[in-house]
């Protein structure tokens, strides 16, 4: 009995040791390998992060060229402009010399009863323009998308006024408006409404210059709307369908919140192109009658090359840019909001 304790004691403590100090032994080795793998890791990212660092530089490096042309013949046109609008400019027979700064040609802006017709006639057609091309380019990319076969053969006829040169498509309209011998001028006749003089006139030229601008974008905004349609999983559709949701409900609730992004884009590429608008005001009405259709492109045009006022010239521009990029900020930031609303 007394031998037996004393070797179950005396083989339990032996066994013990052994244990024990492996499990050092162990420990030490882990600690040792995580360590050198540990340090390889961070080794590996670091020779990965200059790697990264050095295609980075190189990628820079040889679109230099490339961004150093779009500098030349973007960024400094602008500046420049930016500085003559600020700068009192006297011509001469070598051409022109800036003698001074100054802030007479927005102050003159400020007080020019032609800068705020143009500035309302622009804001006017933009919105008008902007609104209209949205819905019907919306509904056309909605018919689009249910159709099947015939689908790119629409789709390419639809193209066809997107397509046209500005110019062409503004002579086109301006002998459909002729008040001699325009189709649009006989239809309005032959329904009564007597000789119509639609370019003549401040109101119908207004309007005909809309309808022109619409019918020549509203296929770009309906191919914008019609790629964002087929990126809407369909899924969606089923499930509101199982929920017992409308046509108009589904629209409104499932269809229009997916394509929010898309008409933002729209949108402001259209605001960029309206309220720039020059080659249709230009080749229809000349900014007449009188300037009833008179753009702040136009009005810049004719104060720099027709009266050769360098100074407001540059003011018309530069104002007209700036207001162009406030509006399209002010469209951004309530756009981030609405979404950031519609998130929550």
């Amino acid at each position: 009995m007394s031998t037996t304790g004393t070797t179950g004691t005396t083989t339990g403590t032996t066994t013990g040791e052994p244990s024990g100090a492996a499990a050092r032994t162990t420990g030490k080795t882990t600690g040792k390998t995580t360590g050198r793998t540990a340090r390889r890791g961070t080794a590996r990212g670091t020779g990965r992060g200059t790697t990264e660092r050095r295609l980075a530089r190189a990628g820079w490096l040889y679109a230099s060229p490339a961004l150093t042309l779009i500098a030349a013949v973007t960024l400094f046109p602008i500046l420049f402009s930016v500085v003559l609008s600020f700068s009192e400019v006297r011509l001469s027979y070598g051409g022109f010399r800036i003698e001074g700064f100054t802030t007479d040609n927005y102050a003159a802006l400020a007080h020019s009863s032609a800068w705020f017709e143009s500035l309302v006639f622009t804001l006017g057609f933009t919105l008008v323009t902007v609104v209209l091309e949205l819905a019907l380019g919306t509904a056309a990319a909605l018919v689009l998308e249910r159709l099947g076969a015939a689908r790119g053969w629409i789709l390419a006829v639809l193209l066809l006024p997107w397509a046209m040169i500005n110019v062409v498509a503004a002579q086109l309209w301006g002998y459909l408006y002729n008040g001699t011998y325009g189709v649009v001028t006989w239809a309005i006749e032959a329904l009564g409404g007597g000789e119509p003089a639609i370019l003549g006139r401040p109101v119908p030229a207004m309007a005909a210059m809309a309808v022109a601008d619409i019918w020549k974008t509203t296929p770009f905004v309906a191919i914008i709307v019609l790629a964002g349609l087929m990126q809407i999983p369909k899924d969606v559709y089923e499930a509101a369908e199982i929920d017992g949701s409308g046509p108009w409900t589904t629209f409104w609730r499932v269809t229009l919140p997916q394509l929010r992004p898309i008409l933002a884009i729209a949108v402001l590429f259209r605001t960029l192109q309206a309220f720039g608008v020059f080659d249709l005001p230009f080749v229809l009405t000349q900014g007449g009658p009188g300037t009833a259709t008179q753009s702040l492109a136009i009005l810049g045009y004719k104060t720099l090359f027709q009266n050769l006022s360098i100074g407001p010239g540059a003011a018309v521009a530069t104002s007209t840019a700036a207001l162009v990029m406030g509006c399209c900020l002010l469209f951004l930031r309530a756009f981030r909001a609405q979404v950031d609303e519609g998130g929550r």
